[in-house]
């Protein structure tokens, strides 16, 4: 079993700089090597406050540099495929984006080459981890609601607004837009609580205007808001609706909404992504709607004044997401989410794509 992991990360976003590299500079397990992006200045800065690592522009020189365990790839969604074969056929652990690929081809290739190789594998589904999400599965996994009827889950953000390019809404880049780089998160979660989907219906909508690529070449635009109605295997509706063109008065200018409904009662979870990560309830013969507090052993010590401060704890101090794959790694453990739940999020997008262009109902059996 390994005692340290050594890591090379692909992609210099504010993600990366937010939750992945303090998670890793923070667990004793892992040591970073080698940062990688395409700003030579921004890889370095990245680089030296997050370790004595490398900062490198070049892909594959930081997946040829020697003794790397893992990689994490953070970069936009046309490079998850390559980049992760490229690691895979190394004998690198790989923690990858969500989406996990462009489509679900190229999703089934990075599943079977990781299970091929035996290493460990992940896709971050950045907020099945907050507390708020893991209390409400909690709830629902000791039957609060009873046989699950229907959810409705809404995620609204302002981050399509303005109008310069952004590689997420240009399809080249991305694949699909905010159903792809918003939605991933909600179907992954909905599927937590009720489990397989069956069948999808969805609408596309691209309402925001979008400046010119900064090569000046064409592209197709793709969507800024998506609904989908969805049926689970289990016969228990969903509807998602996901949203980048809102006008959200809050500090990170982004709310969640979730509602989850069944024969025992009802649950709700609202945050704003400010002061409130609020969960609360109400169950046939016990009276009104009621807050419900957070268990403490799911807190386990992170702040909670500030959903930012419980955003970073989580992320930095507990064994979720880049913290978990380094620990699932040294503990030589299945990392969760996986490329299979990755994949099974990518089928339902892929569905939900289909139905949009074709207006119909899409079954997942037709999904290949």
């Amino acid at each position: 079993m390994a005692s340290r992991v050594r890591d090379g990360e692909i992609g210099t976003s504010w993600s990366a700089d937010a939750m992945f590299l303090p998670a890793l500079s923070a667990h004793p397990g892992a040591e970073v090597v080698a940062v990688c992006g395409r700003d030579a200045g921004r890889a370095e800065a990245f680089a030296r406050r997050w370790g004595d690592a490398y900062a490198l522009t070049d892909t594959d020189a930081l997946l040829d540099h020697g003794g790397l365990d893992a990689v994490l790839i953070l970069t936009p969604n046309r490079l998850h495929h390559p980049l992760t074969m490229a690691a895979l056929e190394r004998g690198m652990h790989v923690l990858c984006e969500k989406p996990l690929a462009l489509n679900v081809a190229q999703a089934q290739d990075m599943l079977a080459a990781a299970e091929a190789a035996g290493v460990c594998h992940m896709v971050p589904f950045t907020y099945s981890f907050m507390p708020a999400t893991r209390y409400l599965r909690e709830l629902i996994g000791q039957g609060y609601i009873g046989q699950p009827y229907h959810l409705n889950m809404r995620y609204y953000s302002g981050g399509a607004r303005t109008e310069e390019y952004r590689w997420r809404f240009d399809r080249s880049e991305a694949g699909s837009g905010v159903l792809g780089d918003l939605g991933s998160h909600f179907l992954f979660i909905a599927m937590q609580m009720f489990g397989g989907v069956n069948s999808v219906q969805c609408q596309l909508g691209r309402y925001g205007e979008r400046g010119p690529r900064p090569d000046g070449k064409p592209y197709e635009r793709v969507d800024d808001s998506a609904m989908l109605s969805f049926e689970f295997v289990n016969w228990a509706q969903g509807n998602i609706h996901v949203s980048n063109m809102c006008y959200e008065d809050t500090n990170f200018g982004q709310t969640h909404h979730m509602e989850f409904h069944g024969s025992d009662g009802t649950l709700y979870s609202y945050t704003d992504w400010d002061k409130v990560q609020q969960v609360s309830g109400a169950r046939v013969g016990e009276g009104p709607v009621r807050r419900l507090d957070i268990a403490e052993d799911i807190w386990l010590g992170a702040r909670r004044d500030k959903v930012h401060d419980t955003y970073r704890d989580v992320f930095r101090r507990q064994d979720h997401m880049a913290r978990g794959f380094i620990s699932a790694i040294l503990k030589g453990q299945p990392a969760s989410p996986d490329f299979a739940n990755g994949l099974q999020v990518q089928r339902v997008l892929a569905a939900a794509e289909r139905a949009a262009k074709e207006g119909c109902r899409v079954p997942l059996t037709e999904i290949e």
